[in-house]
């Protein structure tokens, strides 16, 4: 599925592939930046500034970040720095990702424990929660862009946002089932792509 996705002609081309310290600046901006959650800007620095990844490669490596126990962002930087620098990049993703905030969130713990009365505070954290939900719901739109492409990737994620969303299923028993069902439909997608270009080929070789 990510292969005939990557070659559609909307996806961007790939930057080169990051040095572990691009990696580690990288997830330390993304890290620093990312108020309301990582997730939302994740996608962005990662697929339309830095072109890591195409639209397709994000979302097929956020389903697998997903499905893993763990946060999806620190998932996500693991398995990017694994993907192009090995144990190092991994190390590089992680470390990146949580060292500005960890500092950041006990500066704040201290700060929050003294004023947490305050009204205006309360009014504070209510607003960051509205801005959050709608980082997320951009975040989500955008992860479904490339799946227009593929009628078969969309059924799974329209399958999973009933039954989670809607029918109140747990995350991971709908996940059992849900992935197999993806992996299974991808496989006979890429062995369909593999016999038309095997069929192109033979005719181009008459």
């Amino acid at each position: 599925m990510v292969n005939a996705m990557d070659q559609h002609p909307d996806a961007p081309e790939h930057a080169p592939a990051p040095t572990t310290r691009e990696i580690f600046m990288g997830f330390l901006g993304l890290g620093l930046t990312s108020f309301g959650g990582a997730l939302p800007l994740a996608r962005r620095t990662i697929v339309e500034q830095r072109r890591w990844l195409t639209a397709a490669e994000f979302t097929d490596l956020l389903g697998l970040c997903q499905f893993l126990p763990g946060g999806n962002v620190i998932n996500l930087s693991v398995a990017l720095g694994m993907r192009f620098r090995g144990l190092h990049g991994a190390l590089a993703g992680i470390l990146g990702l949580i060292a500005g905030p960890s500092l950041v969130v006990i500066a704040l713990g201290v700060i929050y424990e003294r004023t947490q009365n305050d009204p205006h505070i309360r009014h504070l954290f209510a607003g960051l929660a509205a801005a959050a939900a709608g980082l997320l719901i951009a975040m989500a739109v955008k992860i479904l862009l490339p799946l227009r492409h593929d009628p078969r990737a969309a059924t799974i994620a329209a399958l999973g946002f009933v039954a989670i969303a809607l029918l109140r299923f747990p995350l991971l028993p709908t996940m059992i089932v849900l992935t197999p069902l993806s992996i299974y439909m991808a496989s006979r997608v890429a062995k369909a792509d593999a016999a038309a270009t095997s069929a192109r080929q033979n005719e181009a070789s008459k």
